[in-house]
């Protein structure tokens, strides 16, 4: 996959392995960043790096039980 410094929503949605309609709804619903260029969304790879990395609401992070202490 070629990586431009500004990916495409089909790249990105190769990246997340996900359909591109898919992708669509998590920008309209605030879950991805993405701007637009001429109509068109576009991405920058660090904030998609950063987005997936990110520690999700109601996930448990690595090595946490989720006892609660």
């Amino acid at each position: 996959m070629l990586q431009h410094a500004v990916p495409t929503i089909e790249e990105v949605a190769a990246l997340l392995k996900t359909a591109e309609r898919t992708a669509c709804t998590m920008i309209q619903r605030g879950d991805q960043p993405a701007f637009k260029v001429w109509g068109k969304r576009r991405f920058n790879w660090k904030d998609i790096d950063a987005w997936i990395e990110a520690p999700k609401p109601g996930k448990v992070p690595p090595g946490d039980t989720g006892g609660g202490g």
